[in-house]
Order: C-alpha cells, then structure tokens, then sequence
C-alpha cells in the first residue's frame, strides 16, 4: 500500500493559502487617484485626470484585441472607473469654485444660512490664554440649503463649515436643520468645501433631528451618565469615546496621553468598534450553530444597530461598510473575496462622496483594512508555525500590521514618529473589546435600567482603567516621540524605510544583520533620549523649559531631585518631560502666577508622579474656571493650596524667593480683559548660587509701571523676559533690572508673534545674552565654572517645532483690550 499524502503538522490546522485577488483593486487606486488629483488641482486637475483615463483606456481596449489576458479586463475596468472619477469630481470642482458663496466669503460678506448638520458639533480646543479645557467653539459640518448675503439669495446644496459658540450648538444633532448669522471667510481646505460661517450667536429656528438621531442621543446620554456613576473621571470620560465616540466628557489629560501613546484611534468610532460588535453576535450565532448566512446577516444588522448608536455621520459610516468588509469576509470563510469587497467599497464611498478622497480618516481606514486583509493572516500563519497560540497570533498580527501600513501617513500628518505605538497598540488589546462590548450594553440598556447600566460601566472599570494606564505610562516614555520630516516627503520616507526593511527581513541572511543593527541602535539610541548626554549640566540653578506657548521655570533647591516649578506650560506631558530629564521626583512648591491657560495648564503634569509641598496663587481668581481647575487639580494631589502675598519671603536650601507683586492686589477682574489678567501676575525674585533672577509672570505696563514706584528691589543678573517677550515692556523696567541675562519663554510660530523683534534688538544691543525657548529648547542657567562671576546659559537644543495648522484658516484669539495684546 502506498503511503498517504498529508501536510505537515505544523500546518495540519491551517487552511490551504489562496493568493488574493487583486483584479478590482487598480481601478479603486485609479479612482482614488483622480479624485484626490482633481480635489486638490481644481477643474483642471480634473480633466487631466480624466483625458489620462481616455487614454488608459483606449490602450487598454487595444492590448485586449492584440491578446487576450488576465490583465485585460482589469487594466479596462480601472481606465473606466478613472473617466468616470474625472468627470464627477471635475463637476463638483467646477460647482465649487463658480459658487457666488466663494466670491462673497473673499470679500468678509455677512450672510444668513439654512442648514442641515451632517456630523456631531466638534469643540475646537485652543491653549489661547484664557481658554477652557474644553473649548468655548466647536466646529460645525454641515450641508447648505439655502444663504442670504447682502440682496442676494440662493438655493443651492454644497458643504460649508460653521465656526461657532458651544453655548447653543453644542447639544445639536446631525441632521437637524438651523439658521445662523455670521460672517463669511473662505475655506482653506481642499475637500469640496465652499466656505466657513463665523457664526455670531445661537442657533435659531431649529428644526426636529430624525428619529434615529434622537434615539442615538437617548442612548449615548444614558451611556455617558452610567459611566460617570459608576468611573472615576478619566475612565468615565473614555468609556463613552471607546464604545460610541462620544468624547465630550474627555479629560485633556487622558486625550494627550492617547495621542502620544498612539491610541487615538481608540476614541473615535472606526472599523474595529464595528467588527467588535458584529463579531462578537456572529461568534454567538456560530457558537449557537445557526446557519452561516443567518449568522452573516444578524452580524450585519447588528452592526446597522451600531451605526444608529453612534449616529450615521460619514465617518462613522465609513467605518462602518470598512468594519463590515473585514468582519464578514473573512469571519465566512471568504478571504479572497475580502479585497475585492475592499476595492467595492472605497470605490462606492468615492463615488457617493467625492470628498473621501482627500480625508485622512479615510485613508486611515482604508489603509488599515487592507492590512488587516492582506499582511494580518500571513503574520498570524507564521506566528502559529512557531508555536505562537492561535488566539494570541492573530492577536498581535493585527495590530502590529495596522500600525506598520498607517505610520507613513500619520507620520506625514504629524511630523513625528511614535517609538511606543506598536507596543501600546498590543497590550492594550486584551481590554478593547470587553471595554467596548460593556459600553455598548450600558448604552442599549440604559433606557430600561439605569442600575443595570451602571452596573455594565463598573464591570469595565478593570478595562478602561488598563488603557488609561497604558496610555500614561507609554506617553511618560522619555523621548517616546521623534520628530520627522512631514507632509508626502516624510511619509514617503518612513514606507520606504519600512519596505525596505520588511524585504530584507525575509531574508535568514540579512535578519540577523538587521536585529544586530537594531539593538545596536537602541542600545544607542535609548539611553541618549532618556538623557540626553550633558543634560542638566552640573550646577543649574534656573531652567527655562520648552513647553511651547507659555511659561514653565524649574529652580533647584540644596535637596537633590527637589525643586520649585514656577508655571506649568499649557500642556501636561511638556512640562512632566521637562521635569523628567531634570531629575526632579518632588516639588517643594508650584507658583503659577497667574490663571490663564499656558501657564496653568499642565499642572497635572507636573503633579503626577511626583511629592508636592504645596501649590500658591496669587491673589486673583479670575478666570474662574481656570481658578476652580486648579483647586480641584491640587486637592487631588493631597496638597494645600496657598496664596502668596507681596512682601512674603520663602527660602529652602540654596534658594530664596521674594514675592514682589502684585503691588496692588485684587481679587476679581474681568477674566475677557487680557491685560488685567496679566496684570494680577505674581512676579519674583530668587537668590540662586549662579546669582539673582527676576520672574516677572506677564507683567505688562501698568504692572511695571507699579514695580517701579513700590521701591522693590528689581535689578538681577537674570530676567525671564515678561509676557513671551511681547512689546509691551517699558524701557525704564529693564533699565531698572539691569539683567545679564535674559530668557524668553516663547512657543515657535505661535499667532501672537511674540517675541517683538525690537525688544530683542534692545536687548541684544545693551549687551545682554538672550535665549529663546522657541530656539534653544530647554535653558539652564548655571553658576560660570571658571570665573564664578555670574550666571551662564545653557541650551539643550531641539525646541519644539511650530506647529502645523491644518483645516479652515481659522486664528483662535483672546479677547483683547483696546489698546494692548494678550495671550
């Protein structure tokens, strides 16, 4: 008898491999193509785009009549769907830029406007000197039915963009329709919109959101209510954002941490929410051995459920038909026919919504579908060859192929590479789905029982609280993110980095030469991020960290890794990081000066981790949410909170401080009037063993003006230059100073233009030695180690890059005084 034929152990388990089909997947990159070439070229972009398809397609024709081959019918599906592509975006190009809405936007036209809301308000968050955590405007999409400007009127569909008060749009539903007032400007983003509304007030005449819409916001408010029941607030504010995108209830704190960690993702609705929730009934049904195609259906219809949960926005029905493909093709046994149901769908999306083709989420979604469908099963196979786990393989495939195909792009958005994603994307996948299924079921069932609902929020405490975690501890990483070249040259950079290096790794012979080379690297590489070598220099006594738009000043005390923190910065993960590489790990005392957001807001920050003595105020408490934010951030760290008075001396080992002002204290202005604000600020003066500093807060004028009648002893060898080195410092104030010295704490292209170029040519020409945060990074100031005679700037270099602005040409300011600027 002759031997069977069976495969080898190791794949007994495995299905045989089919290779992929591809046929349809030129003509959705085709398509794809065109409309973003037309999107962002105009009219012209367009008809390119669509005469290079002519001609596609006729040598397509003509190679299929010379041979027949595979390839034909592909190369002329591709060629058609371009045409079409090209004609349908050169039509929505043409009806964009001949809109009389665009001429009217040019000119700053007032103008009224009937609208349907298309997605969910989104608050535009801003570290401007006085705004709110959660932002006092939100972002509008929205899709025009009719405009009044000026004797003219039109009827006409089109998308527009409102910017407008939260007070009165906030609690909006898409799909409710509106009128607003405001004044016109024109959009700046390539996607099809005609122009942006500066809306002036409230909502008026506002119209019934559908059923569904109402239902949704039902269920989500009972989601968001269970979890502040049943959470503490990080977790309360996440759960909603993880099961049904509702972020409104996120804390700054958490959102920062998932950005830096790369989990982003997370707290938006995409295509893992959505296989999460279909996979979860489609493995109830086969568990229960129903029918495959029942089974496949009921998955469907669960996830049109979702859909209504979360609210059909574009996104979220995006996410949902990329969900969709993913989950049952491959959950059915149909992996080859998982791409062409990919290449179906973005070319139906595309289609139906031209706009796509320059949206990042799609691209994100789209980008991580494939690898799911594509690089996921094989990784998974190999993992399985070397006696990884079934369930634990494909576990750590698919994220680590999602984050491998989506860092070009982010990279290219961001400008900047996250060392931790992959990483924080893997350990964190154990808690997703339990997180997101509880979440949804308090949501469905909070209607019925809000003890049952709250009971489903406390069961995902264990879940949520494991991503917070992680996120904290991945965003605490030193030197966690790298900066890298933006835009299409940076993200072409990092794919072809990374092609390159999964080619080579395919190879036994240049695997082991690319392992030595990378833990080379990190041996490196990582103990130069966690410090860099030089830094702090031996002996600092100030520095000047880099947070950015706002102040943050470290002063040493005789007790190593003890020190005084004057501000906070505007962002918690600056300031925590600056205070990282110093070796702080207790805080002897934070002054904030006075409460406006970039010297107050990464308070958290600095707090976490870390022993603290206490946090002082001065005598001011306006803004009041700025006042009560940080009350409640102090009391959660166990530390009293405590007002600094003028004429009050505190000393600790190698350091005094002498609070100066204000001179004239008061404890209420008006919190609008950035001048008065500033003018509360507690300025003060150390005795340091590198010699005198003067911290003077954002003093402006007046304030200056009162310091120099008070007699207070102001000269120092040190000046931390007042308000982010705006024009507003009088020259008798720095003649009184006489500084050395001078450190301007300053974020790189920030709106306000600060520092004044003329101050700076003063200052340089009276012989004093400037440093900018904005250039220089973090600034020590250190005792000269050869003379002893007086104070020594040192840089730490790598500043903070400007940052990039992207969307409508919208410049967030402060309310200003009539004759003075603010921050």
């Amino acid at each position: 008898m002759s031997p069977s034929i069976t495969r080898p152990a190791d794949d007994q388990d495995e299905e045989p491999r089919a290779r992929p089909d591809l046929r349809l997947v030129p003509a959705a990159l085709a398509t794809w193509a065109v409309m973003l070439f037309g999107i962002t070229a105009g009219p012209l972009g367009g008809i390119a785009g669509a005469a290079l398809a002519v001609v596609g397609l006729i040598g397509a024709l003509a190679r299929t009549r010379r041979r027949a081959g595979r390839t034909g019918p592909a190369l002329i599906a591709a060629a058609g769907c371009a045409l079409a592509a090209g004609v349908l975006v050169t039509t929505h190009a043409v009806q964009v830029q001949g809109h009389p809405l665009r001429v009217a936007a040019e000119r700053g036209s007032a103008a009224t406007m009937r609208v349907v809301l298309v997605d969910d308000p989104r608050a535009i968050t801003t570290a401007g000197y006085g705004a709110s955590a959660g932002g006092d405007r939100v972002l509008v999409a929205a899709e025009l039915v009719s405009v009044s400007v000026g004797d003219g009127n039109w009827t006409s569909g089109g998308n527009v963009l409102l910017i407008a008060p939260a007070e009165g749009w906030r609690e909006l539903l898409p799909g409710q329709e509106v009128r607003a007032e405001g004044l016109l400007v024109p959009a700046q983003r390539s996607d099809l919109t005609i122009a942006v509304l500066r809306v002036r007030g409230p909502a008026a005449e506002v119209g019934p959101a559908p059923w569904w819409q109402t239902a949704a916001g039902t269920l989500r408010d009972g989601l968001r209510d269970a979890a502040a029941r049943a959470l503490p607030e990080g977790s309360a504010g996440l759960l909603p954002g993880l099961a049904v995108g509702d972020t409104r209830n996120q804390t700054a704190e958490v959102e920062a941490d998932f950005r830096a960690a790369g989990l982003t993702h997370l707290t938006a609705v995409s295509g893992a929410n959505l296989a999460i929730v279909g996979g979860v009934v489609l493995f109830l049904l086969r568990r229960a051995r129903a029918d495959p195609r029942l089974a496949a259906l009921l998955s469907g219809l669960a996830i049109a459920a979702f859909v209504v949960l979360a609210r059909p926005s574009p996104s979220v029905v995006r996410a949902a038909v990329m969900g969709g493909v993913a989950l049952l093709a491959l959950a059915l046994g149909r992996g080859r026919s998982a791409v062409p149901a990919l290449a179906v769908a973005v070319l139906v999306l595309l289609l139906v919504d031209p706009a796509l083709a320059v949206d990042v989420g799609f691209a994100l979604s789209v980008s991580a579908t494939a690898a799911l469908v594509l690089i996921a099963p094989g990784w998974a196979r190999a993992l399985r060859r070397r006696g990884v786990p079934q369930g634990a393989a494909e576990a750590l495939a698919v994220p680590a192929a999602a984050c491998l195909v989506t860092a070009p792009l982010i990279a290219g958005l961001s400008g900047q590479v996250s060392l931790v994603t992959v990483l924080a994307n893997l350990v964190v996948v154990p808690a997703v789905a339990p997180a997101t299924v509880l979440g949804v079921l308090a949501a469905t069932l909070s209607p019925l029982s809000a003890e049952v609902a709250t009971a489903c929020a406390w069961l995902a405490k264990p879940a949520v609280g494991w991503l917070i975690l992680v996120a904290d501890r991945a965003a605490a990483v030193p030197g966690s993110v790298v900066p890298w070249p933006d835009g299409v040259l940076g993200a072409a950079l990092l794919a072809g980095i990374l092609l390159v290096l999964l080619v080579f790794f395919r190879s036994p012979r240049w695997r082991a030469l690319l392992l030595a080379i990378l833990v080379g690297l990190l041996l490196v590489l990582i103990p130069t991020r966690v410090r860099e070598p030089g830094w702090p220099p031996s002996g600092w006594t100030v520095v000047a960290c880099d947070v950015g738009q706002g102040d943050g000043l470290v002063l040493a005390t005789g007790t190593p890794g003890w020190a005084v923190l004057v501000d906070a910065g505007p962002d918690d993960g600056l300031i925590d990081g600056c205070l990282s590489r110093l070796g702080v790990r207790g805080l002897a005392l934070v002054v904030l000066s006075h409460l406006h957001a970039d010297h107050i807001g990464g308070l958290t920050g600095a707090l976490r981790g870390r022993a603290v003595s206490g946090v002082a105020v001065g005598p001011a408490r306006e803004p009041r949410w700025a006042f009560e934010r940080v009350a409640r951030e102090t009391a959660a760290a166990g530390a009293p909170l405590v007002e600094l008075d003028r004429g009050r001396r505190l000393t600790w080992p190698g350091l005094v401080l002498d609070v100066l002002a204000p001179v004239h204290p008061v404890a209420s202005v008006d919190p609008d009037d950035g001048t008065q604000v500033n003018d509360t600020s507690v300025v003060l003066r150390a005795r340091t063993p590198a010699g005198s500093v003067l911290l003077a807060g954002d003093v402006e004028l007046d304030a200056q003006a009162d310091l120099l009648a008070s007699g207070s002893p102001l000269q120092a060898d040190v000046l931390k230059i007042p308000h982010h080195g705006s024009r507003y410092s009088s020259l008798q104030f720095l003649n009184a100073v006489r500084p050395r010295a001078a450190l301007v704490s300053v974020g790189a292209g920030n709106s306000y233009r600060h520092p004044n170029p003329g101050l700076m040519e003063a200052l340089t020409r009276a012989g004093v030695t400037v440093r900018r945060t904005d250039q220089s990074g973090d600034v020590a100031v250190v005792a000269d180690p050869d003379t002893h005679r007086g104070p020594e700037l040192v840089a730490r270099g790598s500043p903070l890059p400007a940052p990039r602005r992207r969307g409508p040409a919208v410049r967030v300011r402060a309310v200003r005084s009539s004759r003075r600027e603010s921050t």
